[in-house]
């Protein structure tokens, strides 16, 4: 194995590293043999250098080979979907029963928050009970039973993934495209997977905020994937607007439970939910069309399929049986809600996405060091998106905090953060372009 330091200082200096070294690379960051600031400095180097494609095929299959790669004996095709994060992003909540009510198989193995964004294991683990990272013989079996299981990466799932998420998390390189691509397509191809569809958000709230750097990750994890093996497409979605009214970890559950029970449904996040979910169907042969994906979906929905198959998985994964009746027993609240006034009426012209994810995490709802605990309580709701009017003294938005302190800073980030001009803007399109090779 080549010295740590030399192949950090070979790619520091913009030179190629061979498929061997870097798998030495990752076999040593699994077994401990390099250590949490080595990789911290190989994260950099590859932040501001790059990997070429073979190098990111490389690192992608050398994390995949890092612990156990599944295999699966269902009768329905086994698929999956991946976001590269936003802020109010809860669709893999409603999205996994809602395939899954339609014959498909959705053993999701999700992340916890990175950066500005909202993790979906971080949701999950605000519901009493559930238990996030289980035993493979447990994955299996409730993926087999219920039709999906929404877990973390456990220790025989791409471990080199999981150490290596957790340092760019703190260290300032979670846009490299080159390690989003390699992190994502590491999990996806260790679940064993027939398909999967790409969510990648482009905005404000988004680590791509430019539409070509989107473009770019879209294009590298659908040529990595295919090339692998894993059919696959990206849906380039918008995210310069929080996709839910709701973000913070308890309250986006609380705010899929609505959505899968019909209580409430947001115009965007249904599209953005309904687009992803149909493209699931087609690529694993469920559906014809994507016509056709929509109106099962739809139907999935409205006969309360998908509201029980969540309720199920909840349970199945040690959450409360009764749940999706009763959310309020179950979901934690947050000791202060106090109500951000809009300054003036007209409409929303602008957002800073990011600054609303960062209020969270300044809330206590994300982390700055990876051993942080988070508080499942805090958040915001009623979070309105570019285009909606708003009243002078009505509701801006609703912050949900550990205290008066945290509250008042809170209160002057999402102030700051929203633009609002006299004249009417329109919404921009939910989803912008689709890619699939």
């Amino acid at each position: 194995m080549r010295l740590p330091q030399e192949l950090i200082r070979a790619k520091r200096d913009g030179g190629e590293l061979p498929s061997e070294d870097i798998a030495d690379f990752i076999a040593g960051l699994t077994d401990g043999r390099v250590t949490e600031g080595q990789a911290a400095a190989f994260a950099m180097a590859v932040f501001f250098r790059g990997l070429s494609r073979a190098e990111r095929v490389a690192l992608t299959q050398a994390m995949t080979r890092s612990g156990t790669v599944l295999h699966w004996n269902l009768p329905g095709p086994v698929l999956d979907k991946h976001s590269s994060g936003g802020v109010g992003d809860a669709v893999s909540l409603a999205l996994a029963p809602m395939v899954a009510a339609c014959g498909g198989y959705v053993p999701m193995i999700s992340g916890r928050g990175l950066g500005h964004t909202g993790g979906t294991l971080d949701k999950l683990a605000s519901i009493p009970g559930y238990d996030v990272t289980p035993d493979l013989d447990r994955f299996r079996r409730v993926t087999a039973e219920v039709g999906c299981a929404i877990i973390g990466q456990t220790a025989d799932l791409a471990p080199a993934d999981r150490r290596l998420y957790a340092i760019r998390d703190v260290t300032g390189t979670v846009e490299s495209l080159d390690l989003i691509t390699a992190s994502i397509l590491s999990k996806k191809l260790a679940a064993g997977l027939d398909g999967l569809v790409m969510d990648v958000k482009t905005g404000s709230g988004a680590f791509m905020a430019q539409r070509s750097e989107a473009q770019g990750l879209a294009r590298s994890i659908v040529a990595v994937a295919n090339g692998a093996g894993l059919p696959t497409v990206a849906l380039i979605t918008d995210m310069d607007s929080p996709l839910a009214s709701s973000a913070g970890n308890a309250l986006e559950v609380a705010y899929i439970l609505e959505y899968l029970t019909g209580q409430s449904r947001e115009p965007t996040f249904h599209a953005v939910t309904m687009a992803l979910a149909a493209e699931m169907l087609v690529i694993g042969g469920l559906r014809a069309d994507i016509a056709d994906a929509v109106t099962a979906l739809e139907k999935a929905l409205a006969s309360g399929r998908a509201t029980e198959t969540f309720g199920r998985m909840v349970a199945a994964l040690g959450g409360s049986s009764d749940l999706v009746e009763s959310p309020g027993r179950h979901l934690p609240v947050a000791p202060v809600i106090r109500t951000i006034a809009a300054p003036t009426s007209g409409f929303v012209t602008a957002v800073a996405t990011r600054e609303l994810g960062l209020a969270v995490i300044g809330l206590g709802g994300g982390r700055t060091r990876p051993q942080d605990d988070i508080d499942p309580r805090v958040g915001l709701t009623r979070l309105p998106r570019v285009g909606a009017r708003v009243e002078r003294g009505e509701v801006l938005a609703m912050i949900h905090a550990p205290d008066a302190t945290a509250a008042d800073r809170a209160e002057i980030a999402v102030s700051a953060a929203y633009r609002i001009d006299p004249a009417p803007m329109s919404e921009p399109d939910a989803i912008l372009e689709r890619i699939a090779e």
